[in-house]
């Protein structure tokens, strides 16, 4: 499987992504260094509206590009993930989903560090980069076995650990399922040291129930069976109160739209991630 995403990666970068996966970070991937009088064919991205007012004639930020991108994910392995209702489960989609990112780290030569955090503990992996150590932890992510049912739901995330994990300004991945509940007490210090980027799967029913018909569906976090109706008032009023506040929590961790990714299960992962970075490329070249 890795193999497969490997190729597809290597051709998304060639003939797609081109320079964007860089480009889509360079807001706080580039360090500051001073600002500088504007000259022709500089990028106009780049101008300092500021300084330029206050001198009169156009002044730019010049910047130093650190030469590769720092790159840490959280992967929160719960039960709620077991669900699907299709061919795939949300687990199997949040797992392609960090595999494509890791293989396009690797593919740009960048650096990967790994969190994997379960109801049971977590596990980092230091800082790689190089084709067969980042394959090496994509298929060690892949090989993880899912979390038991019946056990505890809540991921054991060492919060503390990792805003100090990584250097400044590195890319922070959060891929999750993402339950309604409080910001990690230390949100706001990591927003301000990383890049914060978050990722979620959902599957379709969690969206829109069935509009014809019943359907028993198995409750991962409940252990338990409920039949579920399109036709129902009561339960598509209840889902629509349930949706509105995973969204508004997820909207309050990752308040832009190009900080965040909502992928469905069956959805294709690569074309989701290249159309984030095309957002967040539109985003930094408006300043």
């Amino acid at each position: 499987m890795l193999r497969k995403l490997e190729w597809r990666v290597r051709h998304a970068v060639e003939s797609v992504l081109s320079g964007e996966y860089k480009s889509s970070f360079r807001g706080k991937g580039m360090e500051f260094d001073q600002v500088v009088k504007y000259e022709f064919g500089d990028d106009v991205r780049d101008i300092d509206w500021n300084v330029t007012a206050r001198l009169g004639e156009p002044y730019r930020k010049k910047f130093v590009e650190e030469r590769e991108i720092q790159l840490l994910l959280l992967f929160e392995d719960t039960p709620s993930l077991q669900f699907g209702s299709g061919e795939k489960s949300k687990r199997e989609g949040l797992l392609e989903l960090a595999n494509l990112l890791m293989l396009l780290s690797a593919v740009n030569g960048d650096r990967v560090s790994l969190c994997y955090a379960n109801p049971q503990g977590y596990h980092f992996t230091k800082s790689a980069n190089g084709r067969s150590r980042i394959l090496h932890t994509a298929a060690s992510l892949h090989a993880k076995p899912a979390p038991d049912l019946l056990g505890e739901q809540e991921a054991q995330i060492p919060w503390k650990y990792l805003v100090k994990a990584a250097p400044r300004h590195s890319i922070f991945v959060w891929l999750g399922d993402f339950p309604e509940r409080p910001a990690p007490e230390v949100w706001n210090v990591l927003r301000k040291r990383y890049q914060p980027v978050g990722f979620r799967i959902e599957d379709p029913w969690e969206r829109e129930l069935p509009h014809k018909g019943t359907g028993t569906v198995f409750d991962p976090l409940s252990g338990s069976l409920y039949t579920l109706s399109g036709s129902s008032a009561a339960q598509r009023n209840a889902q629509a109160k349930w949706i509105r506040s995973r969204d508004e929590q997820f909207q309050t961790l990752f308040p832009l739209n190009s900080d965040q990714l909502t992928l469905k299960v069956g959805e294709d992962a690569l074309d989701a991630i290249v159309q984030l970075f095309h957002k967040r490329i539109r985003r930094f070249g408006k300043g």
